[in-house]
């Protein structure tokens, strides 16, 4: 297949390091610590098994719905450039 200027499987790079990025943006969201036994926000208690799913919890689910809804989550565009100029 022919690529123009790219170098083989320079898409395909391109794809992989998007997905990386997005696993540890991912992962570094995730709680670390000892978790809460009661909201951090609302004072709730945390079912044990949401405290044993998730180590490191500080809100009840509806306060973190709350905070992810709150954060606007990531974006899923690809600021790496478009298919289009990988072709020019």
């Amino acid at each position: 297949m022919a690529t123009g200027w790219a170098q083989d499987g320079a898409v395909q790079d391109q794809i992989d390091d998007t997905v990386d990025e997005a696993v540890q943006r991912a992962r570094n969201k995730l709680p670390k610590g000892e978790s809460l036994t009661h909201c951090e926000e609302c004072e709730a208690p945390i079912p044990e098994a949401r405290r044993k799913a998730v180590p490191g919890v500080r809100f009840c689910v509806s306060c973190q719905q709350a905070h992810d809804e709150a954060d606007g989550g990531d974006s899923a565009y690809n600021r790496r450039g478009s298919k289009d100029s990988q072709l020019r």
